[in-house]
């Protein structure tokens, strides 16, 4: 283990020159955002083609499985991945390999634990949906390790390979998603979904050319645990909220209900697939602001964050545009009941676009306290809106209701991080740093 250090006594480098150094951010950011591309367009044309080959009410038991994994994919980066990217951003090459070796274990280690309570849990509910679950729980450890070596190439800046290993996902997709068409099932789907995420991350370790040291899963938990815990509650209060929304959204309505909201996503799905990863990009470009230049965090993730809501409402605005015949193109019977959430949706997803920018400000501040106070107030707003919207006006009052409360968490999110700029320019806060 390398002595604790702050960010007050580590010797600066010299700055490089500012054109440089301008291209270099450029460069990483343009493979972040190729890389978001690449995961956005396999995550929609899934959506898309599970949508189309099972219809609205099997394709609701399927969303159940995908939220369910997305509130796992939360715990991993909150305990395995978000330490890493903000502890372990720019470091030593021998450095970044050490905490990535059990970084990457930490992740494949929850994967198989949260995974064996998904295949128990699978068998006691039975049928689709349980057999969904089941599914499920033999993928997860593959869908986790591809997404650590993600943050693990993005932590290095190298996201030239994170790009290449998730078209390597995508590319494995193809032939799954086609027998899985042909099985007919959501069980189906969900292993071809699953195994072709193995395959990309099988190839991880090759491009890393390291194996995830699960047996270091306990000495990283307690390195990271002043950062990771607090992640942990973070991540799983927002996965929680939209898992909670999901489940109380179709015992309200119905399971279809589901099947609509998340035909919606589906279509703002570029968008929505940015905002679930933004911090594989924005949490280590923010880290590097903040150590080459502190004034500038804060224009830094207003760019980030207005740019994200504009893009959205923008996207949204087209979808507006879209004719009805298109529409059912795309997402088959789906689209009659998805197509009156599109306004509701995408003022959401605009909020939280703006937030998401002063999340990545706090999360390279290392403002741990602050960001989990901010989410905690954030989901419980979601659920609230999102549930009581349900009860009073149904699957488009639970949208009116989410979109809202996505708007007011914004604000409180970006009024923490005045706060937490101010604290740091006052009294910069030390950054433990450990290998």
């Amino acid at each position: 283990m390398t002595p604790m250090t702050t960010e007050g006594e580590n010797p600066q480098p010299a700055a490089p020159p500012a054109g440089s150094a301008k291209r270099a951010l450029v460069g990483r950011l343009s493979w972040g955002l190729a890389d978001q591309a690449a995961s956005s367009m396999s995550n929609f044309v899934v959506g898309i083609y599970v949508a189309r080959s099972l219809g609205v009410t099997a394709f609701g038991v399927f969303s159940l499985a995908w939220v369910t994994y997305g509130v796992v994919l939360n715990v991993s980066r909150g305990l395995a991945t978000d330490p890493l990217v903000v502890r372990f951003s720019g470091v030593p090459d021998a450095t970044w390999r050490r905490a990535v070796a059990r970084s990457s274990g930490t992740a494949l280690g929850a994967g198989a634990a949260i995974g064996a309570a998904c295949l128990v849990a699978g068998f006691a509910l039975g049928g689709s949906v349980g057999s969904a679950f089941a599914c499920l729980g033999v993928v997860l450890p593959g869908l986790l390790l591809q997404d650590a070596w993600r943050f693990a190439f993005f932590a290095a800046g190298t996201g030239r390979k994170a790009f290449v290993n998730d078209l390597v996902w995508g590319a494995a997709l193809v032939p799954a998603m086609v027998v899985a068409a042909r099985v007919g099932s959501v069980a189906a789907f969900v292993l071809a979904w699953g195994a072709s995420a193995a395959v990309a991350a099988a190839y991880g370790c090759l491009q890393s050319g390291l194996r995830p040291r699960m047996s270091g899963a306990r000495g990283w938990l307690r390195e990271q645990r002043d950062l990771g815990y607090r992640y942990l509650v973070e991540n799983v209060s927002l996965s929680g909220a939209s898992q909670l929304r999901a489940y109380g959204l179709g015992a309200i309505v119905g399971v279809g209900a589901v099947g609509a909201v998340r035909g919606a996503e589906l279509l703002l799905g570029p968008f929505l697939a940015v905002l679930m990863g933004l911090s594989l990009v924005t949490v280590p470009e923010a880290a590097r602001v903040l150590r080459q230049a502190p004034h500038r965090l804060g224009r830094f993730c207003l760019l980030l964050g207005g740019g994200q809501a504009a893009a959205a409402l923008l996207w949204g605005g087209a979808l507006l545009l879209m004719p009805d015949r298109l529409g059912a193109l795309v997402l088959g019977d789906v689209w009659r009941s998805a197509a009156q959430l599109i306004v509701p949706i995408t003022l959401g997803v605009a909020g939280a676009g703006l937030g998401t920018g002063a999340a990545a400000g706090l999360r390279a501040l290392g403002a741990a306290r602050r960001s989990l106070r901010c989410q905690l107030f954030a989901s419980a707003c979601y659920v609230g809106g999102g549930l009581g919207g349900a009860v009073a006006a149904g699957t488009v009052g639970s949208a009116w209701g989410v979109a809202a409360a996505t708007v007011s968490g914004s604000a409180v999110w970006w009024l923490q991080l005045r706060s937490a700029l101010r604290e740091h320019h006052h009294n910069p806060l030390p950054e433990v740093r450990t290998s």
